[in-house]
């Protein structure tokens, strides 16, 4: 993503009039148009994860692999990217209007369905899957949410796959492991967690044929643990009650796809070639049975539409209403009753993740404390050894001082008495040195008298 991020609130906004779609776990549609030309778009805002440790938004690497997809992607049946944006929060990704709602949404207003039919639409996401193999791209979550409609009110709909938020590019010497779409729809390389390819996407449209033609899910328990264990085993079957006006030819396709072994599994070049996707008239049916084979291939869409009700309501399967229009009604009320407390339990979530958080960065800080407080209580205990020693050096030291002085006070008393010593000797000498000059002259004197009176 090395282009347009712009500042949110100068370019969404003034560019875009943006009102509210429904919404997924880290992401928010809105529907916008254009300022400039009208044009309506769909603007998916992706929550941005805020810290590598928390598990709210999503991470960086992550968004920018599904914007690197979908600028790889021009094709009629994959939605299409327009623009992109960002702001402190999110990542902001305008994209093509896809209004025409879910296929199966579709599909299931319809009194009843023919073979043809649903080959018709089966071959468009096989086109558009087709696609994203030819280059590598692997979507990991085909589902019937994810097939929808760009206009559902004209004469023959266009499909288009969104949502490419796990899709991956399949590299040469790149391993791809738990990545975990819909348990529903999931291939049991995914449950067994075992490296993935772009097989995956084939066994979820053999479970989404499946589905299309039945209302009925293969692989569906009454928990997760349960229609995870059915895919590892494959364990599903073609059940009269389900299938009884389905052709072979269409179990064949969907035997083909509901293959554990990847590789033994139908590639999208097989199935585009496989003859009820090929042949969409049916060209061996004889003029007189044709009336009656029709008659007989037409599949009602009741059970379609207690699947897509149950599917969008989370219901369990059990509930039966005389009227269905009310069911329909009260299945209505129930999921937006059900919204609101998946919202609240995302709140609560989202509250004591916060929780865990600020008990983590206490903790964190906690910890942190203690060991600066232990190492600030080793330093002060080194310096106050330190002190000691000082102190002690420093009481030696005046003791030394102490003795010194006494030392010189007692040196300085006796030079006291030796200086007087010497000023008495030496009084003593200059009178014995006079006495001596005197006798001298005395001597001297009486030597001149001696002289003179010999004369």
């Amino acid at each position: 993503m090395q282009r347009h991020y712009y500042f949110f609130f100068i370019s969404v906004f003034s560019m875009y009039y943006c009102t509210l779609f429904p919404s997924g776990q880290f992401a928010i549609v809105r529907k916008c148009k254009e300022k400039s030309t009208g044009t309506e778009y769909a603007a998916k805002f992706i929550k941005k994860r805020r810290l590598s440790s928390s598990r709210r938004g999503v991470s960086r690497e992550e968004i920018e692999r599904e914007v690197n997809i979908l600028r790889e992607i021009q094709h009629s049946n994959i939605v299409t990217l327009h623009d992109i944006f960002e702001n402190k929060t999110d990542v902001i990704l305008i994209l093509e209007l896809v209004s025409g709602g879910e296929l199966f949404d579709f599909l299931a207003e319809k009194e009843s369905l023919t073979e043809e039919e649903a080959t018709q639409f089966l071959k468009q996401i096989l086109d558009g899957v087709h696609y994203l193999h030819s280059k590598r791209i692997a979507h990991f979550d085909l589902k019937p949410e994810n097939i929808m409609l760009l206009d559902k009110n004209v004469p023959n709909p266009r499909i288009k796959l969104i949502d490419f938020g796990i899709a991956h590019q399949i590299k040469d010497g790149n391993e791809f492991k738990n990545i975990f779409g819909t348990p529903e729809f999931v291939a049991p390389e995914i449950v067994n967690y075992e490296p993935l390819g772009l097989e995956a996407d084939m066994w979820s449209i053999g479970v989404i044929t499946y589905i299309l033609l039945s209302g009925a899910s293969p692989f569906l328990g009454e928990t997760k643990q349960e229609t995870l264990t059915n895919i590892s085993a494959v364990n599903y079957d073609f059940d009269e009650e389900y299938f009884s006006n389905t052709s072979e030819l269409a179990k064949d396709f969907i035997r083909r796809l509901l293959v554990k072994d990847p590789k033994k599994r139908m590639t999208i070049e097989d199935s585009l070639q496989h003859p009820w996707i090929k042949v969409i008239k049916r060209r061996n049916v004889r003029p007189e049975e044709s009336e009656r084979k029709t008659d007989r291939r037409r599949l009602k869409t009741t059970r379609l539409k207690e699947y897509t009700i149950k599917s969008h309501s989370s219901m369990p399967p059990n509930n039966t209403y005389i009227n269905f229009e009310r069911f329909s009604q009260v299945m209505e009320e129930i999921a937006v009753a059900e919204d609101g407390l998946r919202e609240l339990e995302k709140n609560q979530r989202s509250c004591a993740e916060d929780v865990a958080a600020l008990l983590s960065i206490y903790e964190e800080k906690e910890s942190w404390y203690k060991e600066e407080n232990e190492s600030i209580a080793a330093d002060l205990n080194q310096i106050k050894q330190e002190l000691q020693r000082a102190q002690a050096l420093r009481r030696q030291s005046q003791e030394e001082a102490r003795a010194t002085m006494l030392s010189a006070n007692a040196l300085k008393r006796k030079f006291g008495r030796l200086e007087n010593r010497y000023e008495v000797l030496a009084e003593q000498m200059v009178s014995e040195v006079r006495w001596v000059e005197e006798l001298v002259r005395s001597i001297s004197a009486e030597n001149d008298t001696r002289s003179t009176s010999m004369a």
